[in-house]
């Protein structure tokens, strides 16, 4: 049955127009995401670290703090941050135009005030020049209605994943957003051990890149872009890359394999203008991923299980 698609489901959001706002909101959410990774139990591959798509917004989901447990979450209907603490306590902020050294005092005084108070690492990971939070008065655009666009693509993304995160049966990521890279991601793995990553990414330690490697994955998501690739974009990758892989057809028409990122990438407007952007994602995930598992040799079989009927 085909089913008439909500193009108001899918927005248009070329990055040129709302930049300023992307990278204020990725500095935002780095600010978020270390507060939960400051106090939460650590999970292989930084699992522990990150956010989650809500029907307002996002997450970091319970976070402990003692005996006490507390979320932050940003509510983009409404565009305020939210703290909840399980003693039924409750502070926030205005999400509205603002450097990202207001934004983090005030989010630092809203956890002191509520008896919740959180030392985080000063500085931004993953990102050229990490200018430290306290002290950035350059990312302060806030455009509320493009951050709404982008987060109904991440709804979108989220749920699009979710199905093919549920065709496997190994060992397989939640669908989370890593506000490193602010990019959705889901990551399956094979089973067996990787060679040491070589590391390298701006303002990583090199240990971290290579616990988050340490086994061999196929890995697919979306991000905002970067350039040369200055638009969103979907995008798959392969650790190890096997040999051949570069150069595998994958499908849909539109994706191709970007040797600036080592990744293969699906634009987003691809996807949003296709008849079925649903199946057009799903195809582009499933054929990057047989692409790296036949390439690399997977056991296959062993991995991929009967999809449940969530109407039993």
């Amino acid at each position: 049955m085909l089913f008439t698609v909500n193009r108001d489901s899918w927005p248009p959001l070329p990055l040129q127009e709302w930049i300023a706002t992307r990278d204020t909101l990725h500095m935002w959410l780095q600010v978020v995401g270390k507060v939960r990774l400051a106090q939460a139990a650590p999970i292989n591959h930084s699992w522990h670290t990150t956010l989650y798509i809500t029907a307002r917004g996002l997450t970091t989901s319970p976070i402990p703090h003692g005996e006490r447990t507390f979320q932050i979450d940003l509510d983009f209907f409404d565009h305020r941050l939210i703290i909840a603490s399980s003693e039924g306590s409750v502070g926030g902020l205005k999400l509205e135009p603002q450097p990202v050294a207001s934004f983090y005092r005030r989010l630092m005084t809203e956890l002191e005030q509520l008896g919740l108070p959180v030392r985080i690492a000063g500085k931004p990971n993953e990102v050229p020049e990490a200018v430290p939070f306290s002290r950035d008065e350059i990312h302060r655009a806030y455009d509320a209605d493009a951050v709404q666009r982008f987060w109904r693509i991440l709804v979108q993304a989220d749920r699009v994943m979710k199905e093919f995160r549920g065709r496997f049966i190994g060992k397989c990521s939640p669908v989370h957003l890593f506000w490193g890279g602010m990019d959705l991601a889901v990551t399956r793995f094979s089973g067996r051990t990787a060679p040491p990553h070589p590391g390298g990414i701006p303002n990583m330690p090199d240990p971290v890149t290579r616990e988050a490697y340490s086994h061999e994955v196929s890995s697919c998501g979306l991000w905002t872009g970067t350039a040369p690739i200055d638009y969103a974009a979907f995008y798959a990758y392969a650790y190890p890359e096997p040999p051949g892989f570069a150069d595998t057809p994958v499908r849909p028409d539109g994706a191709f394999y970007s040797r600036d990122f080592r990744e293969f990438i699906l634009p987003y407007d691809v996807v949003r203008e296709s008849r079925t952007p649903d199946d057009t994602l799903l195809e582009f995930l499933q054929s990057t991923y047989e692409a790296a598992a036949d390439l690399a040799r997977w056991e296959r079989p062993s991995l991929e299980g009967v999809r449940l009927n969530s109407k039993h």
